[in-house]
């Protein structure tokens, strides 16, 4: 008798932060909407920001980019290489930071995503 396929299960699932990550634009670009500027700079970050969604699931790590157009980037555990983990001091304070992951089926890094909370 054969065995069930596994279900994936999602283990994190988050998109950058736009204020955790920095700050100080943050603080700029809402001072900015106060000249109606700043308000599509917002809206632009915002976008992005919610368009990005990283994906960690018990089987892969998956990034999905873009909101109108769509750019997904896949690395399936058994096939990782190498994960590097970066965290400024003031992304440390905030509990953000910069996640990157390398496959053996490719040179350099296949996934790099800047302000993922909670790392």
């Amino acid at each position: 008798m054969s065995k069930p396929p596994s279900e994936e299960v999602v283990f994190y699932e988050e998109h950058p932060s736009m204020f955790r990550n920095q700050p100080v634009w943050f603080v700029i670009t809402c001072l900015l909407c106060l000249v109606i500027v700043g308000l599509f700079v917002f809206l632009i970050w915002w976008l992005k920001c919610k368009g990005t969604t990283l994906t960690v699931t018990n089987e892969r790590t998956k990034l999905r980019k873009g909101i109108l157009s769509k750019s997904i980037t896949e690395v399936w555990h058994r096939d990782v290489r190498n994960v590097q983990l970066n965290q400024s001091f003031f992304q440390r304070i905030f509990d953000v930071g910069t996640i990157g992951i390398s496959s053996s089926g490719q040179s350099g890094v296949e996934i790099l995503v800047r302000g993922i909370p909670d790392l």
